[in-house]
This record gives structure tokens, sequence and C-alpha cells, in this order.
């Protein structure tokens, strides 16, 4: 499964598995591939780019997210909330929350608030789990995820979970692969995941992608 996935810098990948599902885009280069699902965790600009969406969808493009998209995308959308589920065309998609529990704009207020039901996803593909976390700090949600085969987690820190954090995350988890993301784009940068993956050792394969 691992040499299905693309990553696109950032938290935006691709998956291409029969259906091609983009997560995210944002920053995008040219690319040939078009997205027959698009998955955005959350409204924020980095994740929810209109300008990034138009590069990757086609006509018949399906959009899945939080309930905040409505009224912000013109074309077909399904909204979900945390601990829903939607079946396309024989990939399952559910949704786990998303959101900080220590990482604040001002005294008393987080980045990502629970309330807001911000998304990360499980992807099912051939009986395969790929976990996408969103924008999250390590959270008790965690686990309740089972047999997850690859996990796209954050490590920058800042508005999301640190390295040492989504280590902790690998230990509740237990992937058999982990990627991390949100790093080389408004905050963080290579060493964030360097320091994940040393921190990670042996307990699961962690791959740090080039960037596509």
């Amino acid at each position: 499964m691992l040499q299905n996935i693309k990553w696109f810098g950032h938290d935006s990948f691709l998956i291409k598995k029969g259906k091609i599902i983009c997560i995210d885009p944002y920053k995008l280069r040219e690319t040939k591939d078009k997205a027959d699902i698009i998955l955005i965790t959350h409204d924020h600009f980095d994740h929810f780019s209109l300008e990034d969406i138009e590069k990757i969808k086609k006509d018949s493009t399906i959009l899945i997210g939080p309930k905040e998209l409505i009224g912000k995308y013109d074309g077909e959308l399904k909204t979900l909330k945390p601990f829903e589920s939607i079946d396309v065309d024989g990939i399952k998609i559910n949704t786990i929350p998303a959101y900080n529990v220590n990482k604040f704009r001002a005294p008393g207020k987080v980045f990502h608030p629970k309330k807001d039901n911000k998304l990360g996803f499980v992807i099912t593909i051939d009986n395969k789990k790929i976990y996408h976390a969103g924008d999250t700090d390590l959270i008790q949600e965690m686990a309740q995820l089972r047999n997850i085969e690859i996990a796209l987690l954050p490590v920058s820190g800042t508005y999301v979970m640190t390295a040492e954090e989504a280590s902790q995350a690998v230990d509740i988890i237990q992937p058999k692969i982990a990627i991390p993301m949100h790093f080389n784009s408004v905050v963080g940068n290579e060493k964030d995941a360097l320091k994940f993956k040393r921190l990670v050792g042996d307990k699961c394969l962690v791959e740090i992608l080039k960037e596509e």
C-alpha cells in the first residue's frame, strides 16, 4: 500500500489504488492525476484551499469534509461529523475527531477546538486501513483505532502534535507504518520528522516521504 501513496507536502496526500483520493490539497504542483474523492479535514486555509481543489478535481469528484464547509464549496459536498462513515464505490471512509488539548492561540483557546468537529479519516481500501490524523494533538479517541496499516501523523508542534507526542500516538495506534506530515510548510521542518523517526525506533516502520 505504501507505493500507492504520494505526499504533496504539509498534510496533503494522494492515494492511488483503483480510485484516486486526495487529502487536504494545498500548494499543489501540476499533476495529471484527478481525484475521484477529495477529503478535507477542516476549513483552515492550508487544508481547505479552493485553488488547489480546482487543480485536482474533475466534474464527478466528490468532496467529503466537516460541516463547517457548508456554504464554502459549490461542487458535490458530503459532510460528516466525527464517528460517522460513508462508502464510495467500495472505499469505506470513517471519521475520527481531530482537536487540540494543549496548543493555544490565546489563554484557554486552542487552535482546533473539539466542539468544531474537525476530522481525521480512516480510509479502508482492499481491507487495508490508512489513518490521516488531521490537525490534532494526542487525543483519547486514538485508542479506538484498530488494525491501522499506515498512520499519517503530524509532528511539528505549535498547532499539532510534537514529534514526542506523535511517537506516543504510535504506541497507542500501533500502525505497521507511520508517515510524518505537517512540516516544511507553515511550521516545522525535516528535523521534526527525523526526530519522530528516532523516537519511534523499531516500534514500526517510519517512512519520511519525498515531496512530490
